[in-house]
């Protein structure tokens, strides 16, 4: 989580046309992938590398629709399959409406990837990090559910900071996006024996802070040099295309104990 938004933006549209992707190619022929947040950043780096194993992707965003549109044509110059769906993931018939065209589309969905996450831009309400962090979350698997083939598999994106929130404190600027994001995996954990009795899997794959991504440009800016520490007491940070290989991979490997894949040092962390 340190570079600049723009290397973000970078690393991910380049990662269509990378040859060095996790998943072995053709391992998901036939299986169809939806993550969230995927116009850039980590959700940009997972859809490719998806979209690479043979998966048919959905690239999700809210605004950002030509950097969709872009990895959606880089990804089917590569062979690929892949669409762009906008949906605003706070607005629930504009999540019905992505999901029915997905299962207009396909048929339904192997692979459900909840990846978008904020609440550390300016000029939102109070509440917005627990809107989107928590209700939106489980508003989106609520929705998604009835489209889930039976073996999906539900991977939710957090951090260290926020999986640990009760137990380890974090910068101050983080809070409420920690303590957000930690509400809305509590929420969905409630949800695994519902998820269990359609077939489908759950894992939460939590990480360190991430170089290159909005979140750790914004918290830099907002305290300077805290990025820096950060990686210092860690021994090393992921960058963005590194932590997507392992958020692919959570998605295909065996559910691990407690439903949690950690990424990077956790010796700092406790429960």
């Amino acid at each position: 989580m340190t570079d600049t938004a723009a290397n973000a933006a970078s690393a991910s549209s380049d990662a269509s046309s990378s040859a060095a992707g996790p998943l072995e190619p053709g391992s998901l022929a036939g299986r169809r992938a939806l993550v969230t947040g995927s116009s850039r950043g980590i959700g940009a780096d997972t859809a490719a590398y998806f979209a690479a194993a043979g998966a048919s992707v959905v690239i999700n965003y809210r605004n950002k629709q030509a950097r969709a549109d872009k990895l959606v044509a880089g990804i089917t110059a590569e062979g690929g399959t892949a669409i762009a769906i906008g949906a605003d993931l706070t607005d629930r018939a504009s999540l019905a409406v992505m999901f029915d065209t997905v299962s207009a589309e396909w048929g339904g969905l192997d692979i459900l990837v909840m990846n978008a996450s904020g609440g550390m831009e300016s000029g939102m309400a109070e509440d917005y990090a627990m809107i989107l962090n928590r209700d939106a979350q489980v508003t989106v698997l609520e929705t998604a559910l009835p489209h889930l083939a039976p073996g999906a598999r539900v991977v939710f994106v957090t951090s260290h900071q926020a999986h640990f929130i009760r137990s380890v404190e974090t910068m101050p600027e983080y809070l409420p996006v920690a303590l957000s994001k930690r509400a809305g995996e509590d929420a969905l954990r409630a949800m695994i024996p519902r998820l269990s009795d359609a077939g489908v899997e759950f894992v939460v794959v939590s990480g360190d802070m991430i170089e290159g991504t909005i979140t750790a440009t914004l918290l830099e800016r907002a305290n300077p040099g805290a990025i820096g520490a950060r990686k210092q007491a860690a021994g090393r940070l992921y960058n963005v295309s590194e932590f997507a290989r392992e958020v692919a991979l959570a998605a295909v490997e065996p559910v691990p104990a407690g439903n949690t894949r950690y990424v990077g040092n956790i010796s700092g962390f406790t429960d």
